[in-house]
């Protein structure tokens, strides 16, 4: 017969989530029994982190003792780009082997390995592996910690966070240098700080060149989301799409011939036709768009395509990440403001009568608009116009005086009750 401690044992066990981690959850024990040992022996009655608070409210009824706070947590893996492995590392068994391995140059050195180390020690089947990211199930993660263990995840990028938190940082590159953090992965923290000087909680700290927040003072307000330079910082609640200051624009509406020339000469991206070509041989704008689509490929928010072989940015899409103002090698693509003003899609340095013969729906640069803007909003710049759109009242008069139809009046859609109070505006912005 069982002892009467044998049988508060059973008990006990009876009301955890089961599993046994091995040794890897965030209790410390290696098996269930050995957790709920330790509960009678008088460790905290929520010792196992994955209770919850009903299955805590009764181990405590058990033992007659007070319960004690449960806060729901879920893992999170602190990272959205491109797998440690992929194109460096191949044949390892787990994360360890690949991490232990020489590497070939390139890559973020900080992020997921991409094996599925942490899958294999998932009890709960809360885990999946695809295209070599790990994919947590909320539904079924009761934040346990057995993924995050410094053991099975050799990144320590793993994170346990309250289930109730709505914004994540998935970055945990410790890049100094922006240029390469952008060239490793789109999702990257640029560690520009403006999150943390956003945050009116002070819950976002720059740590080892990436963003973290701190979720004992977030109150979810979405200010980072709203701030992130990269727009990386992740949103459950809101649709950061809608929440933006900026967004890019493309300077250029000409670049369909160019993307025709360079695919027959054999070019796949605009970096190597720039690097390999010469558009005046072939009548073609010289600082024009030059149509084969970089900035495309960059774009994670689908919010960049090719029109009429020229780049175009849907506003409705675009969040002003940056990352295809980078790519463009031909520096065309600007970060505006998203309420609005009107654009010149043009970078054309050339005279007159070479604009005439190379582009019809480039600026002529006969300064008109300039002239009668009554703001002085537009000013020339290597033979194009340009408007500033901090100094632009949206009037039209630059679009009605326009002879070639050049300036663009772009639509923008009416800002809602989240982004005035995000951004801080009032009615009539």
């Amino acid at each position: 017969m069982n002892s009467s401690k044998e049988i508060l044992i059973e008990k006990i066990i009876s009301y955890l989530p089961g599993g046994d981690c091995g040794g890897h959850g965030g209790c410390g024990k290696k098996t269930c029994r050995e957790c709920a040992e330790s509960v009678i022996e008088g460790k905290e009655v929520n010792l196992c982190p994955a209770c919850s608070r009903e299955q805590v409210d009764s181990i405590a009824e058990a033992l007659g003792r007070e319960t004690v706070k449960v806060i729901k947590k879920v893992a999170f893996v602190a990272c959205s780009g491109k797998p440690f492995t992929e194109n460096r590392i191949s044949g390892a068994a787990s994360c360890i082997e690949a991490k232990e391995r020489r590497q070939k140059p390139g890559g973020c050195k900080n992020g997921c390995i991409g094996l599925g180390s942490c899958i294999e020690v998932c009890r709960f089947g809360a885990m999946s592996l695809k295209e070599q990211k790990i994919i947590i199930d909320r539904d079924k993660c009761n934040g346990c910690g057995a993924c995050a263990d410094e053991d099975v995840c050799i990144q320590k990028i793993i994170r346990i966070i309250p289930a109730e938190a709505t914004n994540f940082i998935p970055c945990s590159s410790a890049e100094e240098d922006e240029d390469i953090v952008r060239d490793n992965c789109g999702f990257g923290c640029i560690a520009c700080g403006e999150c943390e000087r956003a945050c009116p909680t002070g819950s976002i700290s720059i740590i080892n060149n990436h963003a973290v927040i701190d979720y004992s003072k977030c109150s979810g307000c979405n200010a980072c989301v709203t701030k992130c330079k990269k727009k990386i910082i992740v949103d459950l609640i809101h649709d950061v799409t809608k929440l933006k200051e900026k967004v890019a624009f493309v300077a250029c509406r000409g670049g369909y011939k160019s993307g025709e020339l360079m695919k027959k000469a054999g070019f796949e991206s605009c970096k190597e036709a720039m690097l390999y070509s010469n558009p005046g041989d072939n009548s073609l704008c010289t600082t024009g768009c030059i149509g084969l689509g970089d900035c495309t490929k960059v774009c994670r928010y689908d919010a960049v395509s090719m029109v009429n072989g020229t780049a175009k940015v849907d506003t409705d899409k675009c969040v002003g990440c940056k990352d295809c103002v980078y790519t463009c090698s031909r520096k065309l693509i600007k970060i505006v403001p998203y309420k609005g003003a009107r654009m010149i899609p043009c970078s054309s340095v050339a005279d007159y009568k070479e604009k005439a013969e190379i582009c019809a729906v480039g600026c002529a640069g006969c300064g008109d608009c300039e002239e009668n803007c009554p703001n002085d909003a537009i000013y020339m710049e290597g033979r194009h116009c340009v408007v500033d759109p901090d100094t632009c009242e949206n009037c039209h008069a630059c679009e009605y005086i326009c002879s070639r139809g050049v300036i663009e009046d772009r639509t923008v859609p009416e800002y809602n009750y989240l982004q005035r109070a995000v951004l801080k505006l009032s009615e009539g912005d």
